[in-house]
Formats: structure tokens, C-alpha cells, sequence
């Protein structure tokens, strides 16, 4: 244990914990600080001045990091079967309508993104309670259920990823991995920060952005200056 305590130590003097940085210095840093032997994930914390618990000021959305995740992601697509050669094409790892269904019944959750059609809506709605408490309910709101099936696999599989604030005010998303270049990071982490900007809710008063911390998995927290968000 005292060598990674020591490790720690190391990599926690290379930055200021008082001191706020800009997304590209704390990309840098980062990466210095990451001491894992295994390829870790790179996230953000975004600390929102709004209350989660009133409708109008709710924040959600999607979007597509610029350099992917670096994770690979699973979709499994529940069409009819005149959509199924469109889904594969796109690279759905799973396709089919009512053995999945069955499957999700019985507790298989083996995927990271559930796409869908609106037709089929009514059989996936069904499986709310294995699916939602996983995140994995397809949504309208966030293009998991359409008739663009393809385009829905393809953005999935390319990076795509949907956010929400949860009961704190707070917006948890990885941003790439540490294997990542320090640009490719700042870039991903920019374009988020930059959606979550966009979709501010006119009911939200005072600071919109009031913190944001960049982390990698055991990695101690980054300050983020939020001077330019808001």
C-alpha cells in the first residue's frame, strides 16, 4: 500500500488543489496524475445552479464527443424485421424484436445502448423495471427511439453519449480515457461543457456553471475555471 500512497503523493504535487485550471491544463494534468495500470476513464463533474427537482429545470441532452469514448460500446437494436439489415449494417451488436424482449425479461442486460422504434415502443415500455434502473430505457428525447435506425446505431457506436443532472445538481460523464493525447481530452471535454451551456434553462437563476472537477478513475479531482461558462 505505501507505494501507491507514495505514488499518489507524487502525482498530487504536480498540481494545486486551490488553484482552477483551463479544461486544457487539466487535461495535461490528467493525464500526468493517473497512476493505474489499467487504461482509466477520464471524467467530468459539473456542478449546476439548478433545482433538479422542478420540471423547467431539468438538464439533459446527448452529445458526440468529437474523439469517441474509448470505451466500446454495446447496442443492441429492438426493430421490427424490416429494419434489422439496416441496424447490422450500422454495426448494432445485437439485433432482433421479440426473443430480446423475452431475454430482458428474464434480467440479461448485456449492453450499453438500447435503440428503438416508436412501433415497438409499447413492448420495450414493458421492461421498465429491469431497464430503467439501469439507465437503459430508450428515450425520444435523447434518439433512441426513431426510425433512423441506422443513423441511431451509428452515432451510438461513434461516440454519442446522453447526460442528466442527477438529485444534487450535478452532470457525471466520462470524457475519454487517460491513453487519450491531452488535445483530444480538452476537446471532448469542451464540446460537453459547451452543450451543457447551451441547454441552460431560462428558469435557472445565478451561477449556471458553479464547478467543474476533471478526474481520472483513483485520480484526485482537477478544478476547471468556469470563469468562460458562464
Amino acid at each position: 500500500m505505501a507505494t501507491l500512497t507514495k505514488k499518489r503523493k507524487t502525482a498530487d504535487a504536480k498540481f494545486d488543489a486551490t488553484k482552477s485550471y483551463s479544461v486544457d491544463e487539466a487535461s495535461k494534468i490528467v493525464k500526468e496524475i493517473t497512476t493505474t495500470k489499467f487504461d482509466a476513464s477520464v471524467d467530468l463533474a459539473i456542478r449546476l445552479g439548478v433545482d433538479p427537482r422542478k420540471a423547467n429545470q431539468m438538464v439533459r441532452g446527448t452529445v458526440t464527443l468529437p474523439h469517441g469514448t474509448g470505451k466500446t460500446v454495446r447496442v443492441l437494436a429492438i426493430v421490427t424485421p424490416d429494419k434489422e439489415a439496416e441496424a447490422k449494417a450500422a454495426g448494432a451488436d445485437y439485433v432482433g424484436l421479440d426473443e430480446y424482449i423475452e431475454k430482458i425479461k428474464g434480467g440479461w442486460t448485456d449492453v450499453d445502448v438500447i435503440i428503438t422504434m416508436p412501433s415497438v415502443m409499447g413492448k420495450v415500455g414493458a421492461l421498465g423495471r429491469v431497464l430503467g434502473p439501469r439507465g437503459l430505457m430508450p428515450n425520444p428525447k435523447t434518439g433512441t427511439v426513431t426510425m433512423e435506425v441506422g443513423k441511431a446505431v451509428t452515432e451510438s457506436k461513434g461516440g454519442k453519449i446522453d447526460f442528466k443532472v442527477d438529485k444534487a445538481g450535478i452532470i457525471h460523464t466520462s470524457v475519454g480515457k487517460a491513453s487519450f493525447s491531452a488535445d483530444k481530452l480538452a476537446e471532448n471535454a469542451n464540446e460537453v461543457l459547451q452543450t451543457i451551456v447551451k441547454l441552460k434553462p431560462s428558469s435557472a437563476k445565478g451561477t449556471y456553471v458553479k464547478s467543474v472537477f476533471m478526474s481520472s478513475t483513483m485520480s484526485a479531482g482537477i478544478q476547471v475555471d468556469t470563469k468562460s461558462f458562464n
